[in-house]
């Protein structure tokens, strides 16, 4: 009689089938683990970029930038928050700068854009940050954001739902 070691076809074959059902058992929490991370992260960029379009604003009142006749004070392109503006006050200073960079939308999903704009495409830095947010301008209505002059606010372009069953948008 001969006795070989190792596993038979139906111990593999069950081997396998347990784990399969552990993997799709674990894959919902894991999913949703990732999206409260990436809703967290969307908190924190949205925090992150009101509070630099509100420290621009306080910068304009103090006249420490230079405003056209008719601006509102808020930046006229997220971009701005990045690169700078001259400081008035101090025109030998370097430029006031309110971020160090724009963080992008990490709810922004391929096709919001209207375009052929792949999640690689973001990763890959092909999507400026700066495209993947919604802008409101100060003169547009609050349950009606569009775009304008300046950027007043930003909110995400992601139509879907929170885990908590609020709108992405109205965050």
């Amino acid at each position: 009689m001969r006795h070989t070691r190792g596993f038979t076809y139906i111990e593999m074959l069950v081997a396998l089938a347990l784990v399969a059902l552990v993997a799709a058992l674990a894959a919902p929490t894991v999913q949703q683990a990732r999206r409260r991370e990436d809703e967290r992260t969307l908190r924190v960029a949205l925090r992150e970029i009101r509070s630099a379009i509100d420290a621009y604003k306080r910068a304009s009142e103090e006249g420490r930038i230079t405003l056209e006749t008719g601006e509102s004070g808020y930046p006229r392109r997220l971009a701005d928050l990045v690169t700078g503006v001259a400081d008035a006050s101090k025109p030998d200073e370097p430029r006031i700068v309110f971020l160090r960079r724009l963080p992008p939308d990490p709810l922004f999903r391929p096709g919001l854009l209207g375009g052929s704009e792949s999640v690689g495409d973001l990763a890959r830095g092909r999507v400026p940050p700066e495209q993947t947010w919604g802008l409101r301008s100060f003169t547009s209505p609050p349950d009606a954001p569009a775009p304008g002059r300046d950027v007043f606010d930003v909110y995400s372009l992601n139509p879907g739902l929170a885990l908590d069953g609020s709108r992405y948008r109205d965050w």
